[in-house]
């Protein structure tokens, strides 16, 4: 009887283990702030609402409560409402009627780059600004006029209706302020859009914007005692240290800082968006969410911060976000887009950027929050069944920061280099101890992709005092890179019918020298106890 000898058996099945890989990745962090750790305020994270359909967002004759609820979760969590600002592409085509309560509205037609586009032509009435009572109790306003114009009784009559809403007894009682009026959106854009001639240059900027901005201060009363300042610059894009151009530091050179109204001038706005919808094209979720990319998107911009800092003035990006144009789909509106925000947030903190204002719009598609009923699809304008009113999983970025910012008032951070192509981390402080770290896995992982690979993460400390030997873990889990809901963080979801969150806390408590895993495509928020 011939016997197969049972390794040839063998030889003829094969079975193949794909295993994940996990990268080895040692951080080290100081105990204590180290000098020069940025300072975060709770609405380091803040929203840019077009202006077109503002009444949306608010709600006339009642609050619009889904978006006061979504507003609501962040003062929950920091004591702190986000900072709204309200203006954007529509402030440049606003006019004030006293025959209008709230708005009237031009628009163009639905397009598959556009499917909810900007109006062409906006009429307003004192009633669009008196709603600005219906947001929630402490929220800073900064609200743009239209400067494209050039029409002194326009802005003049805005900035009025503007005075009226912020001194009414209902807006007054609900601590509700005007911090910023921005005058015109964007100028730098004119001679493109039509605004200016083709000769339109910063030198005719600065010269228009500081006629225009005195009236605007002389109508509101500004002063250099006054709550309400002015911002400056806005622009869309910057020719840095190229004083021929649009920029900071050209505005600078010019003496804008010297003028009347440019004494009013307490912070430099800057817009930017990482990447191009507006031709449509192919947009790779990949490339948004790649550490390089993000830290290129801006670091462009410290000469700029450094010129602003200098002049002992703020630096923000008042308007910010993926792509330009509203978003691109199936990028702007996914999972991995939530990484991206969350890491370039945290990343800008450490230039000098000290608050970001993300751009939100009646179905935008790289929205925060849609706070309307949806009939028609932010991908293309196809009809779609209602949507209800809902947050995106840009939404849980910024709840995430919230979270690793606190409510203490004295929170600063830094970022901890990681020898990682994809891995970011931050450790952030309270009193100038040590309480949190956020770390973010920006690999992109998608439906059919196979093993799941992690970065296991080994923590040492430095500076006096002891190190921490117990750890919580918060984990904002996602499916995949594309997916564009059933996101949850530490278990619960943000995506109910009222904006609140749902389901039962979940957190992992673990010794710190068992070091965590990161999986691709998620964030983790580590406390230390």
């Amino acid at each position: 009887m011939s016997l197969t000898p049972r390794f040839m058996t063998w030889s003829a099945h094969f079975i193949t283990l794909i295993v994940p890989i996990v990268s080895a990745v040692e951080v080290t962090i100081p105990l204590t702030a180290p000098s020069g750790a940025a300072s975060l305020m709770g609405n380091l994270v803040s929203l840019s609402i077009e202006q077109d359909r503002w009444i949306d967002w608010a709600g006339t004759t009642e609050p619009n409560t889904f978006f006061n609820n979504v507003l609501d979760n962040f003062i929950q969590i920091t004591n702190t409402p986000p900072f709204v600002r309200i203006g954007a592409d529509s402030e440049d085509h606003t006019d004030f009627s006293y025959d209008v309560e709230y708005e009237e509205d031009i628009f163009p037609p639905s397009s598959a780059i556009k499917p909810y586009p900007e109006a062409t032509n906006i009429t307003v009435g004192q009633g669009f600004y008196n709603i600005i009572s219906n947001l929630p109790n402490g929220t800073q306003v900064h609200w743009g006029v239209n400067f494209r114009e050039y029409n002194l009784t326009a802005v003049y009559l805005e900035t009025v209706a503007l005075m009226n809403a912020f001194s009414s007894p209902a807006v007054i009682e609900k601590y509700i302020t005007l911090k910023f009026i921005e005058i015109g959106n964007e100028a730098d854009l004119y001679s493109r859009n039509k605004g200016r001639n083709s000769s339109w240059n910063v030198q005719e900027y600065v010269s228009q914007w500081e006629e225009l901005a005195y009236n605007v201060s002389i109508t509101a009363n500004l002063s250099e005692c006054s709550y309400t300042k002015l911002i400056g610059a806005a622009f869309a894009e910057s020719s840095h240290n190229n004083l021929s151009g649009f920029s900071p530091q050209a505005i600078f050179n010019l003496g804008i800082l010297e003028s009347p109204a440019g004494q009013l001038i307490e912070t430099i706005s800057q817009h930017h968006y990482s990447g191009s919808f507006c031709t449509g094209g192919g947009a790779v979720l990949q490339d948004l969410m790649t550490k390089s990319y993000i830290r290129g998107n801006i670091s462009m911009f410290s000469p700029d911060i450094e010129a602003t800092l200098a002049e002992g003035l703020d630096y923000i990006l008042g308007e910010t976000n993926s792509m330009s144009c509203h978003g691109a789909p199936n990028v702007s509106n996914t999972a991995g887009a939530a990484l991206w925000l969350l890491d370039y947030t945290l990343y800008a903190t450490q230039v000098g950027i000290s608050r970001l204002h993300f751009h939100d719009g009646i179905g935008y598609k790289y929205n925060l929050i849609q706070p309307i009923t949806l009939n028609y699809s932010i991908l293309d304008g196809s009809p779609i069944a209602p949507l209800a009113p809902h947050v995106q999983p840009a939404y849980y970025a910024a709840i995430i920061a919230a979270e690793a910012i606190g409510s203490s008032g004295t929170t600063q951070a830094v970022e901890i280099p990681i020898d990682e192509d994809n891995v970011s981390g931050y450790a952030f402080y309270e009193h100038g101890i040590l309480t949190k770290a956020v770390f973010i896995n920006l690999v992109a992982y998608f439906s059919g992709a196979g093993v799941r690979n992690s970065a296991h993460i080994d923590f040492s400390f430095t500076g006096p005092g002891y190190g921490p030997d117990i750890m919580s873990v918060k984990t904002l889990e996602i499916g995949y890179a594309s997916d564009t809901a059933n996101l949850t963080w530490g278990g619960q979801t943000y995506e109910t019918s009222d904006g609140r969150v749902s389901g039962s806390l979940t957190v992992d408590v673990l010794p710190v020298c068992s070091g965590v895993d990161l999986q691709e495509t998620e964030a983790i928020l580590v406390t230390f106890l």
